[in-house]
């Protein structure tokens, strides 16, 4: 039987035995290099234990090897017997620890990756913190500059609404749910009267001067939620009326609850006016076709009255009953034949001679007529004549005609006073290029309920033998052949103050 040789076999494992250590502990340094480089990396730490673990075997292992030859070569093999159980259970011990860091490693993989999702899951969370901490470090940079732009784009609005809301020539108001009036522009103030400064709180049942017009206004904001261009009558302060046409929106809180309305109110008095006047100028013209028909019918006969009068009161004395009735017959004619030329002129059918005309000499000429007149009833004659006003293409004797029926008039409505003030004044409007003429008087004025009717044919205030109402029928029909209108204001409004006086101005436009 052939045998290896002992001393082979113990130099191999007294070799193997120092390459266990040698490889053990260069595994070992190298996961304490490790360790060093990511001290937070679990599996390095594990790698560290472990080498250090499977050194220790090594060491203990090949010092066993090692000293069990040396006593098995020295002869003291019963010390060997001694000490072999002690390094078999140091090696034991060291299978136990390393068996040990393995079964810890699989609950610590489990633990790292828990806690490695865990860390995944706070950096998402720091990332996406960061990056709304960056937005918010940008949106604190530009803060100022966005609340700047935003004030001033507010400021704009504001700006817009408050002009519009100032310089508005209608009504404009805000009210709350219990009607009182809580903003209105300046324009409201002075449509109803009342002073922008100071004014008393109002209330939109002050200003509705028909009771069912307010409740018609109600009815209808209620249940639709809006009013749109509803005609109605608004009271002033001084209690007269004025024709508006109001719109408005109601406003709900968001609770739905009725909170108040804004609303917009045009004054349609001029507009009424102006409509008065066309119906008043379309009812003239076909008035003053008849009066024409009429005037030459009547001419005709009134002519052959009077011839025939006269002829007759050549054969009677004049101090005789005949001779006094035919004389009463010729002067109540000539009376109808002046009215039929008035009937005629106010027709426009008579002959109109055209010409460059001065309308301050026109008014001076007036004033040196009837002026004495007036003086004898105290009252006093005010120039207001605008110098180098331009020419204008009329008829002197007509114009003169207009312009003294006013004064007469004027001076109707101030004598039975006993004293007054008459100004007669001229401008220029150079808006409209034309020559304006203003009579005006301090008398009694003309009250509101005739005040449309002062144009129409035979219309008069005055009694019976005093006036045969056609002065200022044929004056309108005048300056309407002249192409300009005639106005009339009572009481006077002054221009500059604003305030109304006693009296009534006419208002004559020519060009």
């Amino acid at each position: 039987m052939t045998t290896l040789p002992l001393s082979l076999t113990i130099a191999t494992d007294m070799a193997g035995s120092l390459f266990i250590i040698v490889f053990s502990f260069l595994s070992l340094r190298y996961a304490w290099l490790l360790t060093r480089k990511q001290p937070e990396n679990f599996l390095w730490g594990f790698l560290f234990y472990f080498c250090l673990t499977l050194a220790s075997f090594a060491i203990s292992r090949a010092i066993g090897h090692l000293l069990k030859h040396v006593l098995l070569f020295s002869g003291n093999q019963e010390v060997w017997r001694i000490l072999s159980p002690l390094s078999g259970g140091v090696n034991t011990l060291l299978m136990i620890s390393l068996a040990a860091v393995t079964i810890y490693y699989h609950k610590g993989i489990e633990g790292y990756q828990a806690i490695n999702k865990k860390a995944k899951s706070l950096k998402t969370a720091y990332d996406q913190l960061g990056v709304a901490a960056r937005q918010l470090q940008e949106m604190n940079l530009h803060l100022e500059e966005k609340v700047t732009e935003r004030t001033l784009e507010l400021s704009a609005s504001e700006k817009k609404f408050r002009n519009l809301f100032n310089n508005s020539k209608d009504m404009v108001y805000f009210s709350d749910s219990t009607n009182h009036l809580l903003t209105m522009n300046g324009a409201g103030f002075v449509m109803l009267g009342y002073p922008v400064q100071g004014a008393r709180p109002l209330n939109i049942v002050d200003i509705f001067r028909n009771e069912e017009e307010l409740i018609r206004y109600h009815e209808t904001l209620m249940a639709q939620g809006f009013v749109e261009d509803m005609e109605m009558e608004f009271a002033r302060a001084d209690g007269s009326g004025i024709h508006v046409l109001l719109s408005a929106t109601a406003v709900y809180d968001e609770k739905g609850q009725f909170n108040g309305c804004e609303g917009i109110a045009k004054d349609l008095t001029r507009i009424m006016t102006m409509m008065e006047q066309l119906a008043a100028s379309e009812k003239m013209a076909s008035i003053g076709q008849m009066a024409a028909g009429v005037a030459h019918e009547i001419n005709t006969p009134l002519g052959v009255i009077l011839g025939y009068a006269q002829l007759m009161m050549d054969d009677f004395a004049p101090e005789s009953e005949p001779g006094q009735n035919l004389a009463i017959i010729e002067r109540q004619t000539k009376a109808c034949r002046k009215i039929v030329a008035d009937l005629l002129k106010f027709s426009r059918q008579s002959e109109s001679a055209r010409e460059d005309v001065s309308v301050n000499e026109i008014l001076l000429d007036v004033i040196a007529v009837t002026q004495h007149s007036l003086n004898m009833d105290h009252i006093v004659v005010h120039q207001e004549l605008t110098d180098d006003l331009p020419t204008i293409v009329g008829d002197t004797e007509r114009l003169r005609q207009v312009f003294v029926n006013l004064v007469n008039n004027a001076h109707h409505a101030m004598e039975k006073q006993g004293a007054g003030d008459l100004t007669m004044g001229s401008s220029y409007d150079a808006v409209g290029h034309e020559v304006v003429v203003t009579v005006r008087d301090t008398g009694h004025g003309i009250p509101e309920k005739i005040r449309a009717k002062i144009f129409d044919p035979f219309f008069t205030t005055k009694s019976v033998g005093k006036g045969t109402g056609l002065g200022l029928s044929v004056s309108y029909g005048i300056i309407q052949d002249h192409g300009g209108k005639i106005d009339v204001e009572s009481p006077v409004v002054d221009r500059q103050s604003g305030e109304k006086k006693q009296g009534t101005a006419f208002y004559v436009q020519t060009s």
